[in-house]
Formats: structure tokens, sequence, C-alpha cells
């Protein structure tokens, strides 16, 4: 235990971090190794691997993925903007890059290689892209005259004409989402809301006419017909699991679902812990994004409104998909469940995007004082 005496740059760390975030971050890493080691091995010994292939991996990619939060979370906020700012400058090319050389897999261009290394843009894209809308969508509001709204809006174009280019409809719905959030948060006027939800609309049936794949997901949601054998053993999973689970190591259902390590996670967990492991997982994401909106209400700095409010929505909208799929409520969608579902460029990215969410809650001097938190003046003897 660090002393409040002492003034070293990890003691100062220790009584400024928000400890209630920090917790909840390591019970879910601590929950994606505990069901890797759960969903894992079926999936492993169908494609040829030793039963602990992705369980071993999940565990290498834990522990930079710990090293980055923590380190990130060190960071000054104009640290954190340059970061971002470099970060956005170096994903947009990879997701130019991803076009000509990515690894095709189903049909879409989502992965780029290098050293051995899978990479995926779009998932550090995030973290970069809500910093830098946030510090635009601040400036304009400190000084009007500066286009900082247009600007946002015309880096949103881009971000979702390359999504849309590889195809990845379920981050640009991901973006569009957390973008919409943060723009309400400046002040968004109730014009620009019906526009940008028609556009929305728009957008869906654009997708739903134009590209196959996407009316195949939906057609099956609504008709239950064609290919949905993985979204159905996923929600026989959860049944199989009842309230209490089948035990560790005990689920059958787990063992057909092809994606049970990744996409289908959560119904694993039903399977063998029961759908009161589900609603604790549930209550850990909900306390996350309930927290990181209040504080970011609360804060009197724009940019650490916008930015915080920003990344806890992503996560957020992010792991209600993810879930929304398990249970049968979504179309299917190749969304992961943060910090548990396997794979490695989506570990590294929410770990960056959440150590951005602790840093920028540090408890500061000049947050306290914001915050009507001033110590109080010593009074001066009469004379």
């Amino acid at each position: 235990m660090q002393s409040r005496l002492d003034k070293s740059p990890v003691a100062t760390w220790w009584w400024t971090v928000d400890r209630w975030f920090l917790a909840a971050f390591l019970s879910l890493m601590g929950l994606g190794i505990v069901l890797s080691f759960a969903a894992s091995p079926a999936v492993a010994q169908r494609i040829g691997l030793d039963s602990f292939h992705f369980a071993t991996r999940q565990i290498i990619f834990t522990i930079p993925a710990l090293g980055v939060m923590l380190a990130v979370s060190f960071m000054e906020s104009r640290q954190i903007r340059r970061m971002a700012l470099v970060m956005l400058g170096i994903t947009l090319v990879l997701m130019v890059a991803v076009l000509y050389i990515g690894v095709e897999v189903k049909g879409a261009r989502r992965w780029v290689s290098f050293a051995g290394l899978s990479i995926q843009p779009s998932e550090f894209l995030k973290p970069a892209f809500v910093i830098i809308c946030a510090w635009l969508f601040a400036e304009h509001k400190r000084q009007p005259d500066i286009p900082g709204n247009l600007f946002a809006m015309l880096l949103l174009a881009l971000v979702i004409s390359l999504l849309v280019a590889q195809p990845d409809f379920g981050q640009t719905m991901l973006v569009l989402g957390t973008w919409g959030v943060m723009f309400f948060m400046a002040g968004l006027p109730w014009l620009w809301i019906i526009a940008l939800g028609a556009a929305g609309i728009g957008g869906v049936f654009a997708a739903y006419t134009v590209f196959p794949h996407v009316a195949g997901r939906i057609d099956r949601f609504m008709t239950g017909e064609g290919d949905t054998f993985q979204v159905d053993m996923g929600r026989e999973a959860l049944i199989n699991g009842g309230w209490f689970g089948v035990g560790p190591g005990e689920g059958t259902v787990k063992r057909v679902i092809p994606d049970s390590h990744a996409d289908f996670v959560f119904s694993v967990a039903g399977e063998e812990f029961g759908l009161i492991m589900c609603f604790f997982i549930m209550s850990i994401f909900a306390f996350i994004v309930l927290r990181g909106l209040n504080t970011a209400l609360k804060e009197q700095d724009d940019f650490t409104r916008y930015a915080v409010g920003g990344l806890v929505t992503v996560f957020g909208l992010q792991s209600v998909i993810n879930m929304a799929v398990n249970l049968q409520l979504m179309p299917a969608k190749g969304m992961t469940l943060p910090f548990i579902s396997y794979g490695g460029s989506s570990q590294i990215a929410i770990a960056i995007s959440m150590g951005m969410v602790l840093a920028l809650t540090r408890k500061r001097p000049e947050r306290r004082k914001q915050m009507g938190f001033a110590p109080p003046t010593r009074a001066m003897p009469a004379e």
C-alpha cells in the first residue's frame, strides 16, 4: 500500500486513479481468461491444435493489454490527444492499405499482417477517432469561430467510407452511434438529430439493398430461415445452462459452436456457469458505462466530458451488440465482447481505450476545484 505522503509517480497515480473503474476492468480481464479455458478447447481440437492453444494465447494477449492500459492511465490530457492524433494517422493509412493488401475473410478485408501478426486497424481507429472528435467538439464550443463540428463531420465521413469499403457494417454502426452520442453531448440541435436519424435509417436500407451478405443476415434474423446454426446453438447453450449452469467444463452445446471462444463466449458462460454469471457480466458492463457517463456529466472540462462519454459509449455499445446477438435479439455480427472474447487486436485496442478513461478520470487539483472541492482557505488572525 502506498502512503499518501509518497509523491512518487506510482503513489500519485494510485491515490488519484478511479479504483472502481480499475477493479471493473481487471474483473473483465480475469473473466476473459477463465471463460477462454471453458470455451476454447473444443474449437482448438476441432481444427487440430493443442487443447489450450487459444486459452494460452488469451493470457499472452492479456498481459501486454494490462501493461498498455496501466501505461496509458499515467498520461495527461494533452498526451492523450497527441497519442490519439498519431494513432489516427497510422490507422487511417492502414485502413486504406487493408483494401489492397488485407487478408480476405468471408468476402471482407479487415485484417493486415505484419511479421506474422494480424492486426485489425479498425479496432485501434475507434479510441483515436473518439478522442479527436471530442477535441474538435470542445474547441468549437470554446471558440465558435473554429469549425470543429464541421471537421468532426468530415472525419466521420472519411472513417465511415473506409469501413463500408471493407465492408464492416457492425463497426460502421458502432462508430455512427458513438459519434451521435458525443455530438448530442456537445449540444446537437434537434434538427440535426432528426436529419442524422433519417440518414442512419437510409444507410441501413441502402446496405440491405446493395450488399447481399447484409440482406442475408437481416433476412435470416427476421424469418429464421437459412444458415442460422451458430446463433441457434448459442441460444441453445444459454437454455441448457439454466440459472446455475451445468458446471465448468461440462458444457455440451459449446462443442459445436464454431466461434464459441470469440463472438459466442457469452453463450458458453451461460451454459457452464448459468444465467447468474450472464447477469453478473452484464452488471459489470452496465456499471462501467453508467459510472463513465455520470463522471462525464459532472466534468466541467468539455474535452474530458466528451472523451469519457464517447469512450464508455463505444465500449457499452459493443458489449450490447455482442450479447444481443448471443440472445438472438439482433442479426448475427462479428463483434467481440470487450476484454472477454478471444482476440489480440481487440484486447490491446480496448485496453488503450480504457487506459484513456482511467487517465481522464483521475483526480487532479484543477478537477477538484471545478467540482467544488477546493481546499478551504486559512483564516487570517485578527489584528
